[in-house]
């Protein structure tokens, strides 16, 4: 059929990495090949990924070399401008002056986080650290500007080729990192965070807890069936990734997984909503935990638990995502910033996690976040009308471009309370302006 014409690459070595990338730029689309007569023989779109010049109608790629090499090794990254765009990996001569392949592969393989030292109070790799943010594409998803571009390059030399648009896909998504603000917390907790609250005199935070732990208000953070009823209103599926934690420690602050509320909050968004796990702090120390907590949150739902989120984006490579695979984890939402909004891998789709110590593709695919409530309201410190824009301007980009426009929000920046109701109001406005914009 006219325009649905696989492209045909000519590459006279075929890598993992130059496999794995096709792969994932092109899908089915493109077919890579080391017989230079098929590729000359082909009536389609034609890309010649090598060093040689081919008396042919085609687009020449001169390959760079990180995608014929094997291990990693700190890499020259210069940059330049093309099509408007920032690009790297410059080569002479060829259609365009960059070789894209490698370029794209170095950003989705995260191989600047396998050499860098840098680390935030935390210990994560930085935004600001990442290339994407020292060269200011950080909210562009810069591979997919790129292939856009190489379409119409490819239509310039063979007016029947479309390339196939990414569809796009609208999916909200919650963290629950502390299901209550004041029920179902441990009763030491309940009394110091009682006569805290009176001894800062913070009397309206006073008056709300003792209402609610008397039993004559709601608990704040319990947004669940409120989030419930616009999603069913705007037809959405959101995902909720779930804290559970066995001891409160640090930054794992969660409800007890043993807690009877709790457990039937999440049995009841399990039985419309895709339901995660959110591996606690504590998990990226001791790694028997990671499977203690899938194995609570399958035995609460009655259900195989085989996607995640890790709590406070706690990653490194590549031993996270190898105990996640370990574990029996399919899908992994981890992928963004926690100090920044934007695209972590430079990329709005998901893609397969290629392990650069293994040198193979892997079966867990990774679904990457572009925006995350905390991130402008305690790293970035924006005004609400300031995130907003943001938000609307990584979703419209992401409309632009194809992919899933993923965002992440918490409970407990849902509620009603005068603090956090502009934060709410700009999460229902979201919804509502693009909830009816996915494929």
């Amino acid at each position: 059929m006219a325009g649905q014409k696989v492209i045909a690459i000519y590459a006279p070595n075929i890598s993992p990495r130059l496999s794995y990338t096709v792969a994932t730029l092109f899908g089915n689309e493109a077919l890579v090949s080391a017989n230079k007569l098929t590729f000359l023989q082909h009536d389609g779109p034609r890309i010649n990924y090598s060093h040689e010049f081919l008396d042919v109608r085609n687009l020449w790629i001169h390959p760079h070399g990180l995608l014929e090499e094997s291990g990693i090794a700190a890499q020259e990254i210069e940059l330049i401008q093309w099509k408007g765009f920032a690009a790297f990996f410059k080569t002479s001569d060829g259609t365009i002056p960059f070789d894209v392949f490698a370029a794209a592969f170095y950003l989705l393989s995260r191989y600047e986080e396998y050499l860098s030292h840098e680390k935030d109070k935390y210990g994560r790799f930085p935004a600001e650290a990442s290339l994407a943010f020292k060269a200011r594409f950080l909210q562009q998803p810069l591979i997919q500007c790129w292939i856009k571009a190489l379409g119409w390059e490819l239509r310039l030399l063979f007016p029947d080729f479309r390339l196939q648009a990414i569809p796009f896909q609208f999916i909200p998504t919650y963290d629950i990192d502390l299901a209550f603000a004041y029920l179902n917390q441990p009763l030491t907790k309940q009394v110091v965070g009682f006569f805290k609250t009176l001894y800062q005199g913070k009397f309206e935070a006073f008056l709300e807890m003792a209402k609610v732990l008397s039993g004559n208000a709601a608990d704040p953070s319990d947004q669940f069936q409120q989030l419930q009823t616009l999603h069913q209103e705007l037809l959405l599926q959101p995902h909720y990734f779930f804290l559970l934690a066995a001891k409160r420690l640090g930054v794992d602050k969660n409800i007890a997984p043993s807690n009877q509320a709790l457990q039937s909050i999440i049995q009841a968004l399990s039985k419309q909503y895709p339901i995660g796990i959110h591996p606690s702090w504590q998990s990226g120390d001791e790694p028997a935990l990671l499977l203690s907590e899938i194995n609570c949150l399958s035995k609460i739902i009655d259900k195989p638990i085989n996607t995640s989120r890790q709590h406070y984006l706690r990653m490194q490579f590549p031993q996270t995502y190898e105990r996640l695979l370990a574990a029996g984890i399919q899908d992994d939402y981890t992928m963004g910033y926690a100090s920044q909004n934007g695209f972590r891998a430079s990329y709005a789709g998901s893609f397969y996690w290629y392990n650069l110590t293994r040198e193979c593709k892997t079966n867990l695919l990774i679904h990457p976040f572009c925006y995350m409530d905390a991130t402008a309201i305690f790293y970035k410190r924006e005004p609400v009308y300031e995130a907003a824009k943001e938000l609307h301007e990584l979703t419209d980009m992401v409309i632009q471009y194809g992919g899933e426009m993923m965002a992440i929000f918490h409970n407990d920046f849902l509620t009603q309370q005068p603090e956090w109701i502009e934060w709410s109001q700009l999460h229902e406005d979201w919804l509502r302006k693009y909830a009816t914009t996915s494929s």
